[in-house]
Order: C-alpha cells, then structure tokens, then sequence
C-alpha cells in the first residue's frame, strides 16, 4: 500500500463526468453550470474521463473511444481548449472539490503522435507491425514499457497534468509494470504533494487470463504499493452474478470481508453500483426499492463511493462510449436528497477508521457494521425491498434511522425492515431509553 495514503478518502464522495455525453453540447463550458448541483450531492472528487484527443485511424463509432488517445499532452477539441479545461478545474477548486483526470498509460491510438514519432515505445507482432495484446481492442496499439525512455516521457507528462489537477484515475494500471507506478508516484508528488492516485484494478479471471500470456497483469494487493484506492472488481463478480440469480448473497458477502484481511490497514477501495463500463444502476436494478438499499450499502461500506453521471436521475441507459449519446437528465426521477444525506452520514470518522464486517441474512438482506473502540454503526439493506424481522449484532433500544429520522427499536437481537434502508449508531442519542 501507498504508506502515505490517508484513510480519509473513505470520507469521499466521488463523481464521474464523461463530457462528451453529459451535456448536448459535450464541453468544459456547459460542465460549469451543473458544479453547484453536483457539490450538492456532496461530491469532493470529479473524476473526467479522457479529456484528450481520440486518433482517427480504425476509430470506433462515429467519434471514436476516449480511450484511444492520439496525444496525452493535449485537449479533445470537441470539449474546448486548455484554457477551457484549466477555467473548469478553477471553477471545481473554488466551490472547494478536486478534480482528477483520466490516465490510460497501456496503450494509444494507431495513429498516435508517439506511434510517430518514437515507433521503439510500442509493442510488434512478429512481423513487425503494431498490435495489442487484447483483442477486441482493435482501436489501440499497446506501449512497451521495458524502454526506459517512455517512462521519462510519461512521468514528465503527469507532472505537467499535476500542476493543473489533483490527482488521477489509471485505466487497467496493472497491464503496467508497478515499479513505474511507484516511481510515477514519488515523482509527480514534487509537483502535486497530495496527488490522489486511483487504479482501475481489473477483474480476477482477467488477471490469470493475462497472465496465462505471460503478460503483466498486477493482482490488487500489488497495485496498492503505489496507488491510494482501487476498483472493487475482487467483488463485483459475485455482485453483479447475485443480481442475475446465478450466486449468493453470501458468496458476495464473502468476498467484501476478504478485503479486511488480505490487504493492508489503510486500504481504500472504489465503491461502486456502475460506471463507464458496466450497466446502470438502474438496470440492473430495475425495483425503486431495492436500488435505494444497493445505493445506501454502496455507501455505507469502508472506502469511497463513486456516483456516475445521471445515477442520480435513476438513468438506465449507458452512454456510448464511440458516438454522442448524450445523458437523458429528464426522467422524473431524482435520488439526489437521499445521495446527499448519504454523503453527510459517510463523513463520520467511524467510516474512515474502523473495522468493516459484512454478512448476508438469506437472500433478501445484507447487514454491515464498522466498529472501532466502543463506537458502532450498523446499516441493515433489504435489496430486495421487502419487509421482515432481521437478527442483528447491536444492543436492544430504540435508536434513530439516519436516513429516514425514524424511530427503530432493536428487541431481543432483531429488528424490524420495512423494505427501506436502516443505518444508526450506538452513540447517537437513543429515542427511548
């Protein structure tokens, strides 16, 4: 683990914006007006995805992927100029939020302005040419990172990105060697001291897979050497299997509890119900009920929660990555008081330092506590919104739901769901003695 990695990340609301898609006119500019709601929700992370421009050359859709980038030192014009980004990111810092960028050191586009000018950076087939080591990446060309020159050039491009932004968000860091990340890191905080540094982690079957190839491919234990917070792929399997009813509850309860002991003391992993590449929320959620106890577990767990763009209005659809297909804001749905009193709740120091326990109760509830010294928090999740008496691990009385304000009474180790989320702390001021 990065020693110097502050618990308090676990505090931390982070947002993800794609600015092509979340906005009609897909640029810094029209990202500006919405700062104030998205601070509301009690963000203190904006997460952009690639702000870079996209290659031409066996381009993806119309517009291509983000992640196919043709220069990492300089803007998409579809989003505006650098003084643009830099007016946005000075916007961001004023309302007292950071802002981190997308790094997606693996690969570029064919037609890169590196694949140009130093062809020696990149990974050749056995012909010589180009290629990539994944193969529905048919848009990208993999870098070769066993020439120290690329590395010089890639720290140096993360300082210059780390005098403007905070900190950055790694795609498939652990296709990357970790002795680059851990330089990358102590370099770039000369620059950037607190710079936060996120790993997309991948998933287990992708990690052996990789490394079946003989390819680099960093277990999560090992990314943590250089990185503050990574994905929660090591569970979101048995999540998204438990959903599609091919896996327990258990089995995923299971896996959470894992993360207490196989990684270190000051681990903080991304919390997450969606993202850029895996289905809405929404849609795989589709019952009201169920979707607010999945978001309140989100953020009820030790590490950080991300919120997606259009997560709060309970969209379903995934914006494309290749074409304009902008987020439908109006869908008369609107979860954005209940992220807020969420976010209120996570900034507790309980949920920064504490010790995280999970247990599934059949397959229609989850119970979690965080305990440290005398201080406890329970959050009872029916996910799938039904009522029922639950057995819990917290003394009998009748203490206060923080998220709803009403009164809930633990009785001879059980308490009563009525299909809503249940969060409270033995040092909250009991109702009824």
């Amino acid at each position: 683990m990065a020693l110097n990695t502050p618990k308090q990340l676990r505090n931390q609301l982070m947002y993800q914006i794609f600015v092509r898609n979340f906005s009609e006119e897909g640029t810094f500019a029209k990202v500006t007006p919405e700062l104030d709601r998205i601070k509301a929700l009690g963000t203190d992370i904006i997460w952009f995805m690639p702000i870079h421009p996209i290659g031409s050359l066996k381009r993806k859709g119309s517009l291509g992927s983000p992640y196919a980038i043709s220069d990492y030192r300089a803007i998409n014009p579809e989003f505006g100029t650098l003084d643009d980004f830099k007016a946005l990111v000075g916007e961001i810092h004023s309302r007292g939020m950071k802002c981190i960028i997308d790094v997606v050191y693996n690969h570029t586009s064919p037609d890169s302005k590196l694949s140009r000018e130093h062809p020696e950076w990149f990974y050749h087939r056995g012909d010589g040419s180009f290629g990539n080591r994944v193969g529905d990446w048919s848009d990208i060309i993999d870098l070769d990172y066993s020439n120290p020159d690329l590395w010089d050039y890639q720290i140096e491009t993360l300082r210059m990105w780390a005098e403007i932004v905070d900190g950055f968000r790694c795609d498939v860091a652990p296709l990357i060697p970790i002795e680059f990340w851990e330089r990358a890191r102590e370099e770039v905080a000369e620059v950037r001291p607190d710079c936060i540094w996120l790993s997309e982690s991948v998933e287990p079957g992708f990690i052996t897979y990789m490394r079946g190839r003989g390819i680099t491919a960093l277990s999560d234990s090992e990314i943590f050497r250089a990185f503050d917070l990574s994905y929660e792929y090591d569970c979101y399997g048995s999540f998204r299997d438990f959903l599609k009813g091919c896996a327990t509850l258990e089995s995923y309860a299971a896996d959470i509890n894992r993360q207490e002991y196989i990684y270190p003391d000051n681990y903080v992993k991304l919390r997450f119900l969606e993202n850029h590449d895996v289905p809405r929320a929404a849609f795989m959620i589709p019952d009201g009920k169920s979707l607010v106890n999945w978001t309140a577990f989100m953020f009820f767990q030790k590490g950080m929660p991300l919120v997606y763009a259009g997560q709060e209005k309970g969209v379903e659809h995934l914006p494309s990555l290749f074409d304009k297909d902008t987020v439908d804001w109006n869908t008369g749905v609107d979860y954005s008081g209940f992220i807020r009193t969420l976010a209120d709740i996570k900034k507790d120091e309980l949920f920064a330092d504490s010790t995280y326990s999970v247990r599934a109760i059949s397959e229609k509830f989850i119970a979690a506590t965080h305990t440290k010294g005398e201080r406890k928090a329970l959050g009872v999740f029916s996910v799938k919104g039904e009522s029922s008496l639950v057995p819990v691990d917290f003394p009998d009385g009748v203490y206060k739901n923080l998220l709803s304000g009403e009164k809930v009474e633990v009785f001879r180790g059980t308490v009563q769901s009525k299909g809503e989320p249940i969060v409270m702390s033995n040092e909250q001021l009991r109702v009824e003695s």
